[in-house]
């Protein structure tokens, strides 16, 4: 738990111990990085804004060293703030004031998906892609992929549903488990991983964008990347605008 609003630190900490996790807690971000490297976390809860280094960069630090849950706490309702979060690799957000109940319930969502059972069937594949559910690996051309915990199973929802359009409130029931929130949520994280799986981002070929309904997966490939158009031209419509 990292947070300088020793209230709220005090608050939040009680939840989660109650809740039955161990918690661990420090006021600024670099004293969060020199404890992750001591001792791996489990999760981190992390504030944005922090004496010393903001969550971002704590953030950045702390996945240098392997990949670690990180639900981010943001003081405003900004979006950008929001954004931010999502695309340096955060798995969760929650936008004060909140409810400590959530928090938790958010920190449970996000573990059993880390650290839960093995999900069962064998090797996902499309082209150069290849994911083991198992062991939660994911290798494009035989390299592995860095991914975060949220972008592994978005990935193998698409693999495993090739060809079909799902809106992103399918997306985020199926994958987030979430019956409602911020849909941003979900067109971040599909940019992100078009910027892992595809040859060039900016004209996708796996991941296409369907106007007005929502995202298609093809294992194909598409159409040649030199006679599509780019999936997004309009940010107004990737934001959610036109249903993108």
């Amino acid at each position: 738990m990292v947070d300088d609003d020793p209230t709220v630190a005090e608050v939040v900490a009680g939840y989660l111990d109650r809740a039955g996790f161990a918690v661990d807690r420090v006021a600024d971000g670099p004293s969060a990085v020199d404890r992750a490297a001591v001792a791996r976390p489990d999760l981190v809860v992390l504030d944005l804004m922090l004496p010393g280094m903001d969550g971002l960069e704590v953030c950045r630090r702390i996945r240098e060293g392997g990949p670690v849950p990180v639900v981010m706490l943001t003081a405003r309702g900004d979006e950008d703030d929001r954004i931010l979060g999502l695309e340096v690799g955060a798995d969760d957000y929650v936008t004060k004031p909140f409810s400590p109940r959530e928090l938790v319930l958010r920190v449970e969502s996000v573990l059993r998906r880390s650290g839960g059972a093995p999900a069962p069937g064998p090797w996902l594949r499309s082209g150069g892609l290849a994911l083991d559910p198992a062991a939660r690996r994911a290798l494009r051309d035989g390299r592995e992929l860095p991914l975060t915990i949220r972008e592994f199973d978005l990935l193998a929802f698409f693999l495993r549903h090739p060809g079909r359009v799902m809106g992103r409130e399918e997306l985020m029931r199926r994958v987030w488990g979430w019956e409602f929130g911020d849909l941003s949520t979900v067109t971040v994280h599909v940019r992100r991983l078009r910027e892992k799986v595809e040859d060039d981002p900016a004209r996708p070929r796996l991941i296409s964008t369907v106007w007005g309904v929502g995202y298609r997966f093809d294992p194909a490939g598409g159409p040649d990347p030199a006679t599509a158009a780019p999936a997004v031209s309009d940010p107004a419509a990737e934001a959610g605008e036109v249903g993108a």
